[in-house]
């Protein structure tokens, strides 16, 4: 199994916190609320804000609690004949904790019953004034964190007991679930008081946003939002910014840039590495495997110089054995695994199951998300040493690969000599790694604290309207990416639009979320040049013109009205309107006496009508995806434009005469898109209510359960379904011939009746 981290999940270094991400603080306050505009939103929004903010405070109180939970038995072993750690080592690492501990353990005792009885005479300003007038006690544990930590660290490494001890700590689980505790390491807890700083300032920024200038709270927390900023400078001030680099044996300094995790194909398998780009190297590496006890370090697999790395053009790069994707019911089943788990764990919560056996359903759910994101990524990523060998990674966003290639073609702008790293240099180069990273955990949702966001599910419906900006005319196109289980993943493509500086799309698609927290746009610029054919994958490569991302708040995409927006990226200005469907909502199926047409219509009606056993829409939509679609990468992933969507739907329930020469003229994700849209719109779902405890009961094994299953079925659904199986796979593989391709499963399976079996 591979090794799960702990420790921080994020830099110390909080500056970078704001700058360019959702959770940026600005500079000056922001406005209130109009005087008198109080009743109803203003008011109910101030105590989501709160209601929030006091959960992640109970959990923030709990980490401290457990971090000072080991300080008394060590004091008490500091004055015998064996103590575990001195007095001074004690008081080095737990400096202020006490105080910080006490002064919060108030702020919640105080906040809570206002909270409790909300109306709009509660005032709770001074509560946050009294706590940002305390913030000296931090400035205190900022100024000893980082001896803190150099203290722990050779603690842990010369003494065995503190080492387990620093490695699980137990920090209780919030008020509904009292009997559940997590382990984590003393690192990560000692970070949290950094990280609590930013957060109660974001918490200050939207409780003004939504607070009458005239109310009296207000200028109070305007007091308490100053007094926390210049905090927050200080701070970055005060963070010895050499913590983020290496001094080398010859007494230079080497910075870390960037760093993250990705999949290589190396010896034609897929492995996880960590990356990191310094300021003159790229080096790989992987954790190695230690025993207890033994300090966690990382093994070079090879580095680069960055004067010597080239990224090789389509023309100039080499044949190289084709990177099959990883075959898409292989990738569905994990999710349905993951998902299936992730619910488990919701109702162990919920009962006060035990620790232990959540842990184990945490555990597998970890190595399942763990496959899925090493078997996910198709993008390539290829790198060349000009005086050695080529390294290809995959990633699953574009977005991410033009990040990593745009930071290091911006440090190779300076002047940068070629070099060879002794091996006292690498092996202090590859130690510091562990130390310097700032990404501390393999990027899957079951790494994520218990108060952070879970994320929007449900679907989100974008309209692509035009973008402005561009100082040529080309031929210009949009793609949209979420995250999803943790990684981005692209999901809607506009079309091409001809020849222009002011494309304007107007194309409207609808996304699935799967725990979506943000929305990345890129804007490129297609190329119809055959000679310029990434040979990694056999596809042309077009210029990414600009790209953005943006924070999905449930706040604001939570409402039935559209919300218009506008994103910046390199000059360019792309519009674009959002509104967003729970899943509660998209998933109902309600029952329908409709009789003509196709879409809403029972199975069996369509099927008796039609003198068929498969309904023609589903003959004819799989028909034209096995002809055009099977090598399409993510056929029924990426979403067709809505609003050809709604044409074929007209059109099937017309049983208009043109629906073939329709079919033959219409992007293909348009027809996957319009599959699903029947699956999802039949009044019972295709594996029936009573299919489905069989079908979740198998899940561990799905390629039986679905075949037993879809045997079971009644005639006119067993069949659709088996209608649409993989009839080749690419490269001449056929992984599972009697299996139908997953796309149906999110739309066939859930309904109102079995919505409590979902996460």
């Amino acid at each position: 199994m591979p090794y799960i981290d702990e420790s921080p999940t994020m830099s110390p270094q909080l500056s970078a916190r704001s700058q360019g991400g959702g959770d940026s603080i600005s500079p000056t306050p922001p406005e209130g609320l109009a005087p008198g505009v109080e009743a109803g939103k203003g008011l109910e929004m101030r105590k989501l804000v709160l209601s929030g903010f006091l959960a992640s405070e109970e959990i923030y109180i709990n980490q401290l609690e457990a971090l000072l939970l080991p300080m008394k038995p060590l004091k008490a072993t500091a004055t015998t004949s064996q103590p575990v750690l001195t007095i001074q080592q004690i008081e080095t690492i737990f400096y202020k904790i006490q105080d910080i501990y006490e002064i919060h353990k108030e702020f919640y005792d105080n906040l809570c019953p206002k909270v409790q009885q909300w109306d709009s005479q509660v005032t709770m300003g001074h509560l946050f004034q009294k706590l940002a007038s305390q913030l000296g006690v931090y400035k205190a544990f900022v100024d000893n964190y980082k001896v803190a930590l150099e203290t722990a660290e050779k603690c842990s490494q010369s003494n065995n007991q503190f080492q387990k001890i620093s490695e699980e700590l137990k920090v209780k689980g919030p008020k509904d679930s009292k009997d559940s505790h997590t382990s984590v390491t003393m690192e990560a807890l000692l970070y949290k008081p950094i990280d609590r700083v930013t957060r109660s300032t974001l918490v200050l920024h939207d409780l003004l946003k939504h607070t009458p200038v005239d109310h009296p709270d207000y200028p109070l927390l305007q007091d308490a939002l100053r007094i926390s900023q210049n905090f927050l400078s200080s701070i970055n001030e005060d963070i010895d910014p050499r913590r983020t680099a290496v001094t080398t044996p010859k007494g230079e300094t080497r910075q870390l840039v960037k760093d993250g995790f990705l999949v290589e194909v190396s010896e034609s398998s897929r492995k996880l590495r960590h990356v990191f780009l310094f300021t003159d190297v790229l080096l790989c590496a992987k954790l190695k495997k230690t025993s207890a006890g033994k300090h966690q370090q990382y093994d070079c697999k090879w580095y680069i110089p960055l004067a010597d790395l080239v990224f090789p053009s389509p023309e100039e790069s080499e044949a190289s054995p084709q990177v099959h994707p990883f075959p898409d019911h292989e990738l569905e089943d994990m999710k349905m695994k993951i998902s299936a788990l992730k619910s488990e764990i919701q109702k162990e919560k919920a009962n006060k199951g035990q620790s232990r056996a959540i842990e184990r359903l945490k555990k597998k759910m970890f190595e399942n998300e763990f496959l899925l994101l090493l078997n996910s990524p198709t993008i390539p990523f290829r790198i060349h040493n000009r005086n050695g060998k080529s390294y290809l990674f995959l990633l699953s966003s574009d977005y991410e690969r033009s990040e990593w290639r745009e930071a290091i073609q911006k440090l190779q702008k300076k002047d940068l000599q070629a070099f060879v790293l002794s091996s006292v240099e690498l092996q202090v180069l590859t130690g510091s790694c562990f130390k310097l990273r700032t990404v501390h955990n393999i990027p899957v949702t079951s790494n994520k604290d218990d108060d952070e966001s879970p994320g929007l599910y449900g679907f989100l419906h974008v309209i692509v309207h035009s973008a402005k900006g561009f100082k040529q005319s080309a031929n210009l196109y949009c793609t949209l990416e979420v995250d999803s289980f943790g990684y981005f993943v692209s999901k809607a493509k506009t079309r091409v639009f001809r020849d222009t500086t002011e494309p304007k799309w107007d194309e409207e698609f609808e996304i699935e979320l799967e725990g979506s927290q943000s929305l990345r746009i890129l804007c490129y610029e297609k190329c119809y040049d055959k000679t310029k054919v990434n040979k990694d994958n056999n596809e042309i490569v077009d210029k990414i013109m600009g790209k953005g991302q943006i924070q999905l708040d449930p706040q604001t995409v939570e409402t039935k009205n559209w919300h218009t927006d506008v994103i910046e990226m390199n000059g360019i200005k792309v519009e674009f309107s959002m509104k967003f469907t729970s899943r509660d909502m998209s998933l109902k199926r309600t029952p329908s006496k409709k009789q003509t047409g196709v879409f809403g219509v029972k199975i069996s009606v369509v099927t008796k009508r039609e003198r068929s056993k498969v309904p023609y829409i589903v003959r004819q939509c799989v028909e034209e995806v096995e002809k055009r679609g099977i090598e399409e990468v993510g056929i029924y992933r990426i979403s067709g434009v809505a609003t050809d969507i709604q044409a074929l739907k007209a059109v099937f329930d017309a049983n208009n005469k043109d629906i073939l020469l329709m079919l033959s003229d219409m992007d293909i994700n348009a027809i996957a898109g319009t599959l699903k849209l029947y699956f999802r719109e039949l009044p019972e779902p295709l594996l029936t209510d009573r299919l489905y405890p069989a079908f979740m009961e198998g899940i561990g094994e799905p390629a039986a359960a679905l075949r037993a299953g879809l045997g079971r079925a009644p005639t006119s659904k067993g069949k659709s379904a088996r209608r649409g199986r993989v009839a080749e796979w690419p490269g001449g593989l056929d992984p599972l011939p009697s299996v139908p391709l997953p796309w149906p499963l999110t739309s066939l399976l859930r309904n109102p009746g079995i919505q409590e079996n979902l996460p």
